[in-house]
């Protein structure tokens, strides 16, 4: 079973932009979304942020996530609408201000958790940390631990699954629709997952040291990667996304 991170080949423009370039490219999308306050500005967003995976054939990802994502924009509406109660009252505690806050709340949580998600599955892992360090000079064992990081996210689920697998082999029924039922059954899961992930951790750690991880400098890569003109350009469309999040 795939991750909604995991890389996407292709060929389109998206895929060869610099890692760099894709990065701030969803930086940008999401601090315009957090600067933004109209609908027509955060929906736009979205909106771009579903074009652009389109565009690059990678929005069965975003899809995924955005399932995952509106049960949580629905509970932060619902908060907002119970917290704020200022302005015209629209039907029981619902006001006008709550609804335009809970629903501005909502759009920004899916605009904020799509477009890096989006990046990460047009890009390779070990070209953004090379890319990161090469272009940004940032310290390849920072780079190096933030995209582990991100691989062991598909890990820990598979391990997680097997680990469920085994507990229903055995009479354990992770069905329920009991929410606190639910949390009871999976929490006995997190001792297993912690002991394995530890192991795997420092199975990790004692391999990059064996080959050298503490050797590695700028120059190590064999792989340059060079700011072009649809680099600039994208870095350009950029400040203009940060220009409209500010005025709108």
């Amino acid at each position: 079973m795939g991750s909604v991170i995991d890389y996407i080949p292709g060929t389109s423009l998206l895929h060869k932009l610099n890692p760099v370039t894709k990065l701030a490219l969803a930086a940008a999308i999401i601090l315009a979304t957090f600067l933004g306050d109209t609908y027509a500005l955060l929906i736009a967003l979205l909106a771009l942020t579903f074009v652009l995976g389109a565009y690059a054939h990678a929005n069965a990802g975003l899809v995924s996530l955005a399932k995952l994502m509106v049960p949580l924009s629905v509970i932060m509406l619902v908060l907002q609408t119970a917290f704020i109660r200022t302005g015209a009252v629209v039907c029981a505690w619902v006001t006008v201000d709550g609804l335009v806050t809970g629903t501005k709340a909502a759009l920004r949580l899916l605009g904020v958790a799509l477009p890096l998600i989006l990046m990460l599955s047009v890009t390779k892992l070990n070209d953004l940390a090379n890319a990161v360090v090469e272009v940004l000079h940032v310290p390849y064992r920072y780079a190096f631990t933030f995209t582990t990081a991100l691989r062991f996210v598909p890990v820990f689920s598979q391990e997680m699954n097997a680990i469920m697998e085994a507990q229903t082999a055995r009479g354990v029924e992770y069905d329920t629709k009991n929410p606190i039922r639910k949390l009871q059954l999976m929490l006995p899961l997190c001792v297993p997952l912690l002991v394995s992930s530890v192991g795997k951790t420092d199975a990790t750690a004692l391999a990059a040291e064996q080959r050298g991880f503490y050797l590695r400098t700028r120059e190590s890569s064999y792989k340059r990667y060079p700011m072009v003109a649809a680099d600039y350009a994208v870095l350009a469309i950029c400040a203009v996304l940060l220009v409209l999040g500010i005025a709108f």
